[in-house]
């Protein structure tokens, strides 16, 4: 199974283990709610095992595939597109996954984006929430 299909499937299991092979070390994450990236895998595993625990459900609705070009070098690297819908805290959640990959097929830019406005909210609001109490971030 390729790297974005067993990135799916880790997600929609809520399988963190899963996920830490996946992630180049130096990955970066470009959050709908902050506007420097999460960067390095273990800052990134970190809001993923947030995450997990902050969607009450997400659910993958299909892929795009095709070639990007990432905000480190401006050059293109494959990549994945993953449409998702979601919950959190009562609000529902539509957006997309845009994962790029290295030559060796781990994700080393992910990029998210949600709407609406309201769900971008809630969404910021609980994941600092997790971020802090996970003390991977000051309060």
């Amino acid at each position: 199974m390729e790297t974005a299909e067993r990135f799916r499937a880790a997600v929609e299991k809520r399988d963190l283990a899963a996920l830490d092979e996946l992630f180049t070390e130096d990955v970066r994450l470009y959050s709908p709610v902050k506007f420097v990236p999460f960067e390095g895998k273990a800052m990134v595993m970190g809001l993923f095992g947030v995450l997990l625990r902050t969607f009450e459900e997400i659910r993958y609705l299909g892929r795009l595939d095709g070639d990007v070009e990432t905000s480190t070098d401006g050059a293109p690297a494959p990549s994945v597109i993953l449409p998702f819908r979601g919950t959190v805290r009562g609000r529902r959640i539509h957006g997309i996954d845009l994962l790029q990959f290295d030559a060796e097929g781990r994700i080393k830019e992910f990029t998210v984006m949600v709407r609406p406005q309201s769900a971008v909210q809630a969404l910021g609001e609980a994941v600092l929430e997790g971020l802090v109490a996970a003390n991977l971030i000051p309060e």
